[in-house]
């Protein structure tokens, strides 16, 4: 059985400027599952930088706050309990328009690499 409390993970600055803390990694944890499953914060005010991840689908599920996510063209509304599905290439970011923390999990598929994660500011 394997548990990792949020507590346990140190929290890192993504390439796209998203606090993140990585809960499972197959590459760091050894397990046997093919994504990532990080827990990430973007402040009231803040938001993450354009960019892509190359070859893997993200799935974010917010589970506080309010934001604006944007997908290619494309700008939503989105909040608390929306799940977002963030194709392979998509150039994106999310903006916190709230004012309290917005906060999600994000799973990567593949799982995710820093090389795969291409700015596009």
């Amino acid at each position: 059985m394997f548990i990792r409390n949020l507590d346990a993970c140190a929290a890192i600055v993504a390439n796209d400027l998203t606090e993140l803390r990585e809960l499972f990694h197959p590459d760091l944890d050894g397990l046997p599952v093919g994504y990532s499953l990080a827990h990430a914060v973007i402040k009231p005010g803040q938001r993450s930088i354009r960019h892509h991840l190359e070859g893997a689908t993200e799935v974010y599920y917010l589970l506080s706050g309010q934001g604006r996510m944007h997908i290619g063209e494309e700008a939503r509304d989105v909040r608390a309990g929306d799940a977002l599905l963030i194709p392979a290439g998509a150039v994106q970011h999310l903006e916190n328009t709230g004012d309290e923390d917005l906060t999600f999990l994000a799973i990567v598929e593949p799982a995710w690499t820093a090389e795969r994660d291409v700015r596009d500011e």
